[in-house]
């Protein structure tokens, strides 16, 4: 059963198989937005679409036409799903205009083509601040996110250098930069559109799918660019150029322009994420994984050495654990520092990842390392779960049978060191000064700490709770 589309310049691929929701009289068929290809044909439109404006300063969204950009007849907004209203997005359409792989050397974007935009003082400083603010301007074609390329080079010899180079993406673009107590804006934007022609039959027109979408935003001032009367501009050299500044005590004049190239690329709809997401800090995963396991086999080898005579594992834990009974008994003090101690084992195995997580949700990163991220969850479960049984069997060779909310409270204990780690990495990481972005970030952190203590401490009041039905389970009552 073939899942029928719409005839449209730009229409979902055909040939999409429904294998589910088989209802008694017949078949229906969904696809989530943005998952199913998108075929289009050439010079049909590819619609270029604003998201957001980001900081890792302020860690404000703002959305994209709170800023003088150049607006299109009528402003629509999409309807967001629940992740994009999480993220403070707000999809709107722009008046860039794109065609399947058409070129386009230069044009202004505002609706007078040889007309400058004037920001009068109010919006030069409002721009001028979101660019002190170091602001990020996100942008989606075909629902593919734009991003700016970075080339970094490794640590090879001299010759080798300009034959290899380490590639990465930005996501979004910078709004603006500074220098020397002066501030300019990327008024032009150069768009790097990659497809990828499918396969068609004979005598049917080809068609094509995005698989990358990039920017090089520029900086060109009002006296270096020439505009005709059709809104057709022409770039000057790149030496010569000098950039648009914005002086916040004055109005300014500029030019809202872009260009559109598009390549060839071999690279598959399927796999057209694959150039975002290039992992290259696997070695620190891995590194991460190993420590993790470690973790787990020291607090899992006493478990197996007492395991070989219960007599000698009787006299080797019954003291320890009266003595460990005793002090709590008489000093909560100590018998919290046995619970924040108990903590950082846990924490030990997944804080590595954790620190790729608080970019990911900061620093407006991609985060995609799903497989390590679970292996550690795993990780972190098996630890607690140990971390839990071992405090228990203290207790019970003490004969102390209270051990419900301690067990939750050593096994969450954790939960004390994944804040200290968020005020660490709140101080070192990022530039927040202000109020408001710091009680964001805090109240943030609040949540995500709460619910980390429930998770680990639910997992370790579990794992507690079968051990000590199963040893108890094993006791025979003459």
């Amino acid at each position: 059963m073939k899942c029928l589309q719409k005839n449209e310049p730009a229409q979902a691929a055909p040939g999409l198989t429904c294998p589910f929701l088989l209802l008694w009289h017949g078949v229906s068929c969904f696809y989530v937005p943005g998952v199913a290809p998108i075929n289009f044909h050439r010079n049909a439109p590819v619609e270029i679409k604003a998201v957001k404006l980001t900081s890792s300063r302020t860690q404000l969204p703002y959305e994209y036409y709170s800023l003088p950009f150049c607006r299109p007849v009528k402003i629509k907004y999409k309807a967001e799903n629940l992740g994009e209203v999480l993220r403070g997005d707000r999809i709107v359409n722009t008046p860039f205009q794109v065609s399947m792989n058409v070129e386009k050397k230069c044009e202004v974007l505002c609706d007078v083509p040889n007309k400058p935009v004037v920001l009068t003082k109010e919006k030069s400083q409002l721009v001028v601040e979101r660019i002190q603010e170091e602001y990020y301007v996100h942008l989606i074609a075909d629902n593919l996110p734009v991003a700016t390329r970075l080339e970094f080079y490794s640590n090879r010899e001299e010759e080798e250098k300009n034959k290899e180079r380490d590639l990465q993406f930005e996501h979004g673009y910078r709004l603006g930069f500074m220098e020397k107590n002066r501030f300019f804006l990327h008024n032009h934007l150069s768009f790097i559109l990659y497809y990828h022609q499918e396969e068609v039959e004979v005598n049917q027109e080809p068609t094509y799918r995005v698989v990358r979408f990039e920017v090089i935003p520029q900086s060109i001032a009002l006296a270096d660019m020439k505009v005709d009367e059709k809104g057709v501009c022409v770039l000057p050299e790149a030496a010569s150029a000098s950039a648009q500044e914005i002086d916040p005590t004055k109005p300014n004049e500029l030019f809202f322009t872009y260009s559109v190239h598009w390549e060839e690329s071999d690279v598959k709809w399927a796999s057209r994420w694959d150039t975002y997401l290039t992992m290259s800090d696997v070695q620190i995963h891995w590194f991460s994984i190993v420590n993790s396991v470690v973790v787990v086999f020291f607090l899992s080898g006493g478990g197996k050495q007492g395991n070989r005579n219960p007599v000698a594992r009787r006299c080797s834990w019954k003291m320890p654990a009266e003595f460990l009974n005793r002090l709590c008994c008489f000093n909560n003090l100590f018998c919290l520092f046995l619970i924040l101690m108990a903590g950082i084992l846990p924490f030990g195995a997944m804080f590595i990842e954790l620190f790729f997580i608080f970019s990911a949700i900061w620093e407006n990163q991609f985060y995609y390392l799903f497989g390590f991220l679970f292996l550690v969850f795993i990780i972190l479960v098996v630890s607690c779960s140990q971390i839990s049984i071992v405090m228990v069997y203290f207790q019970l060779c003490a004969e102390d049978y209270r051990w419900w909310w301690r067990t939750f409270l050593v096994s969450g204990g954790s939960a004390f060191y994944v804040l200290i780690y968020a005020i660490f990495y709140f101080v070192n990481k990022l530039d927040i000064v202000e109020f408001i972005p710091s009680l964001l970030y805090f109240g943030y952190t609040a949540l995500m700490v709460l619910s980390f203590w429930l998770l680990t401490g639910t997992i370790g009041f579990y794992a507690a709770y079968m051990f000590v039905r199963k040893i108890y389970a094993a006791v025979k009552i003459d």
